[in-house]
């Protein structure tokens, strides 16, 4: 508009004013070229010398001020870079392209920050968890090397307990981090039936405990790897049978499956002690052991079912909620995207 209204003031001034004005009909011939060219030329030329001027200054100065988050969000970028994701833009301002860009990095940032910290956090406790096994082998070692006289029946039996539980951790290291990448081939799996194959092979574990371990609902179809369906669904009635109450006592688990329109739902739930509301959400991270919850001595555990069942969830583009009852137990409720699709 102002470089629009510099040329049509330059005509006015600099050129019609030489044209008679013929507002009263008067017969006129138009000025001579010569002179309108020498001087509406050299104006001419000033204004768009000015205009060029104007337009560099101008639109260097409104870029800079408008590329300014930009360079915000840039140091942000080389700054994560450099391996810290503590830094955030926070810019503030309108809510412009610039603010939205700044905020979705943000938002990037906090959870790479999170996944990070829950990955050393998770490989410090495996490294922890397995030197226990290993520290326990070379104490019981080193006990059979210096005492020959030693029961070799025993020795042999708590390295071989101890190599077990070793075995177990590493096996469930290996699932976990499986199931988080999410590689697997996909097939239609029905919850209904893994659940049931499930209960029949934790029945014998229900019975020796006492626990009445029951499998209603009905089919609940969705696509993903039946062998972790089937980890999930065995990490989770295990999980209930375990942490119930004590044995002769009546506890119960019930495993529960359905369809609601596009989302398949599989429910556990179980008897046992009254959980603290603040224990719940930390119960599916990796080692993460309640000291409310009940374990018998073969079934210790290594603290990584309800972090598999997390990770199998996730992967197969679920949600998992865990809620404490009131009554005391735990309702886990897993949702996964369902599927119509038969399987092969």
């Amino acid at each position: 508009m102002v470089a629009g209204a510099l040329l049509l003031a330059v005509v006015w001034v600099f050129l019609l004013r030489y044209v008679p004005d013929n507002s009263q009909g008067l017969l006129w011939t138009s000025p001579n070229r010569y002179v309108l060219v020498q001087t509406f030329a050299p104006a001419a030329a000033a204004a768009m010398a000015f205009l060029l001027v104007f337009g560099l200054v101008g639109g260097w100065l409104l870029a800079g001020r408008m590329l300014a988050p930009l360079t915000r969000i840039t140091a942000a970028a080389r700054t994560a870079g450099a391996g810290s994701l503590s830094h955030r833009i926070s810019m503030e301002g309108r809510q412009d392209e610039f603010r939205e860009l700044a905020d979705a990095f943000d938002t990037m940032l906090e959870r790479l920050d999170s996944h990070v910290a829950e990955q050393q956090r998770f490989a410090a406790n495996a490294s922890h968890e397995l030197r226990t096994p290993l520290a326990i082998s070379r104490t019981l070692l080193d006990v059979a090397r210096k005492d020959p006289t030693r029961d070799r029946a025993e020795l042999v039996e708590r390295l071989h307990a101890v190599n077990t539980r070793a075995i177990d951790l590493t096996e469930a290291l290996l699932l976990l981090s499986r199931g988080d990448r999410g590689n697997f081939a996909r097939e239609s799996v029905d919850l209904s039936l893994v659940a049931e194959e499930a209960a029949e092979t934790l029945l014998p574990l229900a019975e020796q405990r006492g626990i009445t371990l029951d499998v209603t609902g009905g089919a609940a179809r969705t696509s993903g790897s039946a062998e972790l369906l089937l980890r999930m669904v065995t990490n989770l009635v295990q999980n209930a049978v375990v942490h119930n109450v004590p044995a002769g006592q009546g506890g119960t688990v019930t495993v529960h499956t359905e369809a609601y329109g596009a989302t398949s739902v599989l429910r556990v739930e179980n008897t046992g002690p009254r959980l603290p509301p603040e224990l719940v959400p930390t119960l599916t991270e990796p080692f993460r052991r309640g000291a409310e919850r009940v374990r018998t001595d073969e079934h210790a555990g290594v603290g990584l079912g309800l972090a598999i069942v997390h990770s199998i969830v996730r992967a197969h583009a679920g949600t998992l909620d865990l809620a404490a009852r009131p009554a005391g137990g735990l309702v886990v409720t897993v949702r996964l995207p369902g599927s119509t699709r038969e399987k092969q």
